[in-house]
């Protein structure tokens, strides 16, 4: 039963991942200019395709918090500045790049959706490589 030993430990960090992509969505949902899970149950694929990349941007960092730090309050630290990190991609986007890319999603132009998926995903990368040290 040797191989059970770290289920505690499995168990506490995978829920605190989980209140964290939590709390990421409800922030990121809250911070873009138009309702992703509105456009998304609408059938706007630039929604899903942004809203993915956003998630997935977040999710990278995050298991790098999970998988370097050395307690959970070091694990919830990294999380929120995975999580104020991410959420500066659409801001950042918004402000310098493409200021109606709300606008855009909500017309359903892909190239939109697609560019705020990318920019997460990229930026999601750079930010796990940034933790693992």
């Amino acid at each position: 039963m040797n191989y059970l030993v770290g289920l505690p430990a499995f168990a506490l960090y995978f829920v605190l991942s989980s209140a964290l992509l939590a709390a990421y969505c409800a922030a990121y949902t809250r911070l873009t200019r138009h309702d992703e899970m509105a456009l998304i149950r609408a059938g706007c694929t630039p929604a899903a395709i942004a809203y993915t990349g956003s998630i997935l941007g977040f999710a990278l960092p995050l298991a790098s918090a999970v998988a370097h730090s050395v307690a959970l309050l070091d694990c919830l630290l990294w999380g929120l500045i995975a999580l104020g990190v991410q959420c500066s991609v659409y801001l950042g986007l918004r402000r310098w790049c493409m200021p109606d890319i709300s606008e855009r999603i909500e017309r359903g132009e892909t190239a939109a959706g697609t560019l705020l998926a990318g920019a997460s995903l990229a930026t999601g990368l750079l930010n796990a490589a940034s933790m693992s040290y």
